[in-house]
């Protein structure tokens, strides 16, 4: 695992919105009295939902609400790679699938956009709007190549088609995420090919249930005690 470490240039200060503060008390009382630090990933991740990354002043307001040692929420902080531990763009956070399954269907062509649209993989673009990184995998295998943009997976893609989800994103619009080959979920391209038969499912197919007759129910047999 790579060595992840907080960002060199940090805020002076962190606050929880009221919002924010509102969904963190819903989350801390989901656990007994004096267990409120088994709250700290959702608290976590509610901090960076509110600023789109973790910063060291955030981990210490996030220690002190759940009255744990600060170094314990570094420890989750810096394990997890879902907590980004530098700003993130304005526009869009983009993860591309590199394992093997995307890679074999073409991720290093989307690898090759950012590239050219962003710069090194893991910094800001020169305009604030982007932050790419190459992660493992999402669990997206069938409908390779993908990538994860902000809260939301964008499959079966091709260079030309991320491109343009990528200038979608950099208009200012949300482009709608899923297949973009139109798949069904993980079917087969083109559509399923077993269990299509429509009576599978509307009822059709089911068959009457028979009333059973009344019948006295039997004595049950017990064994006599061992002596």
């Amino acid at each position: 695992m790579s060595v992840r470490r907080l960002a060199a240039n940090q805020p002076e200060s962190f606050a929880f919105t009221p919002a924010t503060l509102k969904e963190v008390k819903v989350w801390m009382a989901k656990y007994p009295a004096g267990r409120q630090q088994s709250a700290v990933i959702p608290v976590l991740w509610l901090v960076q939902k509110q600023e789109g990354w973790v910063s060291e002043p955030a981990l210490r307001v996030v220690a002190e609400t759940l009255g744990m040692p600060v170094i314990r929420v570094y420890e989750v902080a810096t394990f997890y790679t879902m907590f980004m531990l530098e700003p993130v763009g304005t526009q869009a956070l983009v993860q591309v699938c590199g394992t093997t399954p995307c890679q074999l269907r073409g991720a290093e062509d989307l690898i090759s956009v950012c590239q050219r649209k962003f710069g090194n993989r893991d910094h800001l673009s020169q305009d604030g709007k982007f932050y790419w990184q190459e992660v493992e995998c999402m669990g997206a295998c069938s409908n390779a190549p993908m990538a994860a943009i902000n809260d939301y997976y964008y499959e079966d893609l091709t260079a030309e088609s991320f491109e343009a989800i990528i200038d979608d994103f950099a208009a200012g619009k949300t482009p709608e995420p899923g297949s973009y080959i139109k798949r069904q979920g993980s079917a087969p391209e083109g559509g399923p090919l077993v269990l299509i038969d429509p009576s599978l499912y509307d009822g059709s197919r089911a068959k009457p249930i028979k009333a059973l007759p009344n019948a006295e129910p039997k004595a049950r047999k017990t064994k006599a005690p061992v002596p």
